[in-house]
């Protein structure tokens, strides 16, 4: 019961600070779907003049730049939005790069699309990430020599709005051209998995998605996350149930299986979500500094290496692959289903006589979803149910801001610090010291120097 009157209270604590504190500690994400409603229409102008003047856009980021649209996109958007023009109703296709190193899939996209008729947008706070920052140099090269020397005008950058590469470069295009390099900012004290609602907004403005009820959803969700009584409040009952199951009962890989097609790419967002936010090696240690403001510091004198492990997975299709080891296999994990109530189109199975004829495929795949849930408890395997209505803006927009409050409490209850990522820079330093990156610390320097990479010949077949 410690940690059930624990995250009660986490939430309160978080909303009195001052918003200054918020930014400082990262945690101003929660605020977003507050924003004023100049922002909706400085983004909605710019998303309609993009529409209307191109057939493809590009988004180029990594992580929760490129996990959030993906996210919304597959969500909130027709099915095979893509490769119909009719679904997509005279709005673009949008397409997502930038996410990773593979030359195929990115060459493969500039071959196919034209350059004088694509708007690129690039998701970077510092334009220093190198998967973004190459695909961005590569996409930024085939416009200027596909789409003439006024080609900065299709290009967008959503990046941190006073500092960085990329903020430098902007503001030099536009002292040049005031319509080229346009730029929309990355808030401060919102981390890149905690930005769909700041970053994402473009995006959904271009392909059609109707953005003040995503707010009026997360709105509501915000207002019933903050409810001192657990048994009212479902991100602190999530948070709070899944750590006692982790610390107490081992569960430490959480499925997240989606009962949705459309809701998979959500899956793969929350995998990153819990995954950045929760696997630390230190706990968090809170001190107040001369300002007599809260500072969060990495206690490396507690070293905890916590953080449930994050699988992705959707129904039914994964029932015929990773089912049989939730079923059977270590008793280690715990599911989290989502199920939909009711989908955008219905599809009924044709025929008599049969055991599926004249079912709704609605009716079947929640079926499906009770089965496998009836079947996780015969083998006493932990599993809960989220159930959304449909799949729409507002029902999403709660879903998303749901899952954020939960980890957030849960990081409160690990007691570590849920919105910094120290772990994903040690590739980082490697391939910029390989890379020869001038000013890399001293320090960083000769860790890499006195601990090479050594692969023994004799492991090698």
């Amino acid at each position: 019961m410690g940690l059930l009157r624990k995250s009660s209270r986490v939430f309160p604590g978080l909303s009195a600070r001052r918003r200054r504190i918020w930014i400082k500690l990262g945690l101003e994400w929660a605020r977003l779907p507050w924003q004023d409603k100049a922002t909706f229409r400085r983004v909605k102008s710019i998303a309609n003049e993009i529409a209307k003047k191109y057939a493809a856009v590009i988004s180029l980021g990594i992580g929760g730049s490129y996990l959030g649209i993906r996210a919304a996109q597959d969500a909130l958007a027709p099915p095979y939005y893509n490769e119909f023009a009719a679904s997509r109703k005279k709005r673009p296709q949008f397409f997502c790069e930038g996410n990773n190193l593979d030359p195929d899939t990115l060459r493969a996209l500039l071959k196919n699309l034209n350059p004088k008729k694509t708007f690129l947008i690039v998701i970077s706070k510092s334009g220093e990430t190198a998967e973004t920052k190459a695909a961005f140099a590569v996409a930024e090269d085939w416009l200027k020599k596909g789409a003439g020397i006024r080609y900065g005008r299709q290009i967008l950058a959503v990046t941190d709005p006073e500092s960085g590469a990329l903020r430098n470069r902007v503001n030099a295009e536009q002292k040049r051209d005031s319509l080229s390099f346009r730029g929309l900012p990355l808030l401060k004290g919102v981390g890149g998995r905690f930005s769909e609602f700041n970053m994402g907004l473009l995006h959904l403005a271009i392909i059609g998605v109707d953005i003040a009820e995503l707010f009026a959803g997360a709105r509501e969700m915000s207002s019933r996350c903050g409810a001192a009584d657990l048994s009212v409040n479902p991100a602190a009952m999530y948070a709070a149930l899944h750590t006692i199951l982790y610390r107490k009962k081992g569960k430490a890989i959480a499925l997240m299986m989606p009962f949705s097609e459309t809701l998979k790419a959500t899956a793969d967002w929350y995998a990153q979500l819990l995954g950045e936010s929760l696997g630390k090696k230190c706990g968090r240690k809170i001190a107040m500094n001369r300002s007599g403001e809260e500072e969060w510091l990495k206690d490396e004198t507690n070293i905890v290496n916590v953080g449930r492990t994050p699988v992705s997975c959707r129904g039914t299709g994964d029932l015929h692959s990773i089912q049989q080891n939730n079923i059977e296999g270590e008793n280690n994990k715990i599911t989290t289903f989502i199920r939909v109530e009711k989908f955008r189109d219905e599809v009924k199975v044709p025929g008599k006589g049969d055991i599926l004829a004249g079912r709704t495929f609605t009716r079947l795949i929640c079926l499906a979803q009770e089965a496998t849930e009836w079947a996780l408890v015969q083998e006493s395997r932990p599993n809960c149910t989220i159930i959304m209505p449909e799949v729409s803006p507002y029902h999403w927009g709660a879903l998303l801001y749901f899952f954020e409050m939960a980890t957030a409490f849960e990081g409160e209850l690990l007691e570590v610090n849920a919105y910094d990522q120290p772990g994903v820079e040690g590739y980082k330093n490697y391939m910029y010291y390989r890379l020869g990156r001038a000013g890399m610390p001293e320090a960083i320097s000769r860790k890499i120097e006195n601990h090479p990479l050594i692969k023994d010949p004799k492991f090698i077949v």
